[in-house]
């Protein structure tokens, strides 16, 4: 890309944009930029006064027209907002995302084989890789899945796993989301502004397309389905309009094509899943599911649910309607089991292991548990169900209080909680008003698995958007930027 004739990025710009030792993605050095990201800075300092401004507002412009909103609640306000977007793109060279490509496809490939294991024949419990406790004592463990052979043995179809970067740049493991991974349709949005606001700046860049995702998710979905239905039909099955996440499952559901529904609108009839419709009732062979295990089948689970389909395991066992992700799935993303997945590769892969995992402290373990109880103030503590940033202590910046409250969690139910170093993961550059600064970000890559594993070029970048704060969530105050993986 020709940036001779672009000025350098405004100085004042930059005032505020300080390094520390966590991994800078733009500066390589306070005098020193990534290469890969100096022509973006040009092109921005080449922009007229108030221009980049004004693509800020045009973009959340967008996003509100598009309804790409949440509210914050528990705050006076308790209004709508969009969804916190940063303009300025993450960057991935292309060596960086052939690392990341190979260590997630390994890793999936891994996790389906520990499923398809633990609910079958049992070897790595048996020869004591992973413990049967740690396992039977999760509550995402379904006996219900025992024996029970699913379509292709693929249990995990769609996978969202949160990646960081250490002080050395190295990508790493953070969790795996198995269940109902969500923020793809944030992911897809982000990159169809970015396009509309830069589309000159997006060509010179030579950035990989994402746009493929929802046509591959679906042909991954129809790889599932049962035997004898060469033309599926395939629902995105949503808890409804009240799910935080409703936005996505409309939108995905548009761009496959499909059926979106909900628990009222199937129904089973002689261990077959229907739709019903103005023309009466449709077949069902795939679902594409949004809602947890818990809340599916208030006659194989809980019964007290309204969200499910009464009969739908049923269904399921009998091998006539496939579910992506199966029921299950979440004994994978225990973060407990988190500690053991760089042993589940080598057991089942016999390689090790692309991307490392953070070091995890079990409270299980009496050693492991003295060390994180004696260095609170240290360690981020995680309850092991928990998501969205809830259920967390983060030692540094927490109170004595906090400390003896989680100090009293962990002893009193120990298997419930993991410890690990407070990481400072990489920082990526936002526009904070007028100016740049740096911003703690993370990476979930989405992996489909069906007939192979496909994975988009990037993900959704996640930014902690107050200043010195490590979460990403955006109901903690996170927000979202655009990820570019270059073609060379």
């Amino acid at each position: 890309m020709d940036t001779a004739q672009a000025k350098p990025f405004d100085p004042v710009a930059l005032k505020n944009y300080l390094l520390d030792h966590a991994y800078d993605e733009m500066f390589l050095r306070p005098d020193k930029m990534h290469e890969h990201y100096e022509p973006l800075l040009s092109h921005f300092a080449s922009l007229p006064d108030g221009e980049l401004q004004r693509r800020k507002q045009a973009a959340d412009l967008s996003f509100l027209n598009q309804g790409i909103t949440f509210t914050v609640y528990g705050r006076d306000e308790g209004k709508e907002q969009i969804f916190p977007y940063d303009l300025i793109p993450r960057i991935i060279t292309k060596s960086e995302w052939d690392v990341v490509e190979r260590g997630l496809t390994q890793r999936i490939m891994a996790l389906n084989l520990f499923l398809k294991d633990i609910y079958n024949d049992g070897r790595i419990l048996a020869d004591g890789i992973v413990p049967r406790e740690v396992v039977y004592s999760c509550k995402h463990f379904r006996r219900q899945m025992i024996g029970l052979q699913v379509p292709r043995n693929v249990y995990v179809a769609v996978c969202g796993t949160d990646l960081i970067r250490l002080e050395n740049g190295e990508f790493v493991v953070l969790e795996d989301n198995l269940r109902v991974p969500s923020g793809v349709s944030y992911m897809l949005t982000n990159r169809r502004v970015m396009k509309r606001i830069f589309p000159q700046i997006f060509r010179q860049y030579g950035v990989r397309p994402i746009e493929q995702y929802t046509q591959l998710l679906l042909g991954t979905l129809r790889s599932l389905a049962p035997e004898g239905r060469p033309e599926p039909n395939i629902v995105l099955l949503s808890p409804g309009v009240f799910n935080s996440a409703y936005f996505e499952h409309a939108y995905l559901a548009r761009q496959m094509g499909i059926e979106l529904v909900e628990g009222r609108d199937l129904v089973t009839h002689d261990n077959v899943i229907y739709m019903r419709t103005t023309s009466g009732l449709r077949r069902v062979d795939v679902i594409y599911r949004r809602v947890d295990d818990d809340f599916i089948d208030p006659l194989a689970f809980r019964a007290d649910s309204i969200l499910g389909v009464a009969g739908l395991f049923n269904a399921y066992r009998a091998g006539n309607v496939t579910l992506a992700n199966a029921f299950g799935t979440g004994v994978a993303d225990d973060k407990a089991l988190y500690a053991y997945v760089p042993a589940i590769i080598r057991y089942y892969l016999t390689e090790e292991p692309v991307l490392q995992n953070v070091e995890t402290y079990l409270m299980t373990r009496d050693n492991e548990r003295q060390h994180v109880l004696q260095n609170l103030d240290k360690l981020v503590v995680k309850a092991v169900g928990e998501s969205g940033g809830y259920g967390m202590l983060i030692g540094p910046q927490s109170t004595s209080d906090e400390r003896a409250e989680f100090a009293a969690k962990i002893q009193a139910d120990p298997r419930n909680y993991i410890a690990q170093p407070t990481i400072s993961f990489s920082r990526a550059p936002c526009l904070i008003g007028d100016s740049l600064e740096p911003r703690h970000v993370d990476l979930r890559p989405y992996v489909l698995y069906g007939d192979k594993v496909s994975i988009v070029p990037g993900g959704l970048t996640r930014v902690a958007l107050k200043q010195g704060s490590l979460v990403v969530n955006s109901s903690q105050g996170g927000g979202s930027k655009d990820t570019w993986v270059l073609s060379q």
